[in-house]
């Protein structure tokens, strides 16, 4: 064959697989693992400070303000404003899940609850992920990332502005 011929299709696919509709599944390199493995430990690590923050503190259910018992400050934005922030309550869900006290944790944040059980699948998808050196369940990270945070962000600005507009209604 000279440069002018045309090259057949059929080669040209199997020479590129962008041009087959098929994307070849190279493993996942190792710093991509080692990240994975990073995101598992962190997520582990939050559990662990769940457990250890007590939501029944003073013989009450803590729906808000566990994270003083970590030494932060109130929120901010509850003191500047009077009104709950966006995350109000998510603290005191994730305590409150890890405890199997599933009622109280979606009073605490329904979105904590949703944000936490993405957390806990995360560990052995991670794990699994990295150990396979591939994305378990999809093609590719990027996009379910992005809808993962959209979803997240969507939640929980509409949970916030349920918890406003459920506050206002009380003081009319």
């Amino acid at each position: 064959m000279n440069d002018d011929t045309p090259m057949p299709v059929a080669t040209l696919a199997s020479a590129d697989p962008r041009l087959s509709g098929r994307q070849s599944r190279r493993p996942l390199p190792w710093w991509v693992r080692l990240g994975l493995v990073a995101i598992v430990l962190g997520w582990l690590g939050v559990f662990a400070v769940a457990w250890k923050l007590d939501p029944y503190l003073g013989g009450k259910v803590w729906l808000e303000g566990t994270h003083r018992q970590m030494g932060l400050p109130d929120c901010t934005f509850k003191t500047l404003s009077g009104l709950p922030c966006p995350s109000c309550g998510m603290t005191s869900s994730f305590a409150l899940l890890v405890r199997g006290d599933l009622v109280n944790a979606v009073r605490a944040n329904l979105v904590g609850v949703g944000l936490a059980l993405l957390g806990l699948a995360m560990i052995p998808w991670g794990l699994l992920s990295a150990w396979q050196a591939r994305w378990l369940g999809f093609r590719k990270l990027e996009p379910v990332l992005l809808k993962a945070v959209v979803i997240f962000m969507v939640a929980m600005f509409s949970r916030w502005g349920i918890v406003l507009l459920w506050g206002w209604l009380g003081r009319t």
